[in-house]
């Protein structure tokens, strides 16, 4: 059994919140943010934790009456 993707636009449900252990956060729209700038602070073992935030759900005016 072979998986296929569906779609090839970007699927990602979650935002990112980079902490670092001097109380610091950066929040991130994408994983490939949060692991890029994750990766770039392994050497000063800077980074306390990653967390996963929902998206915020976007709602569209209504267009009409």
């Amino acid at each position: 059994m072979y998986f296929t993707a569906t779609s090839d636009k970007p699927y990602d449900r979650h935002h990112y919140k980079v902490v670092f252990k001097n109380g610091n956060e950066i929040f991130c729209e994408s994983w490939e943010s949060a692991n890029q700038l994750w990766m770039a602070h392994i050497p000063l073992e800077s980074v306390k934790s990653i967390e996963v935030l929902d998206k915020p759900i976007t709602r569209h005016k209504a267009k009409g009456f």
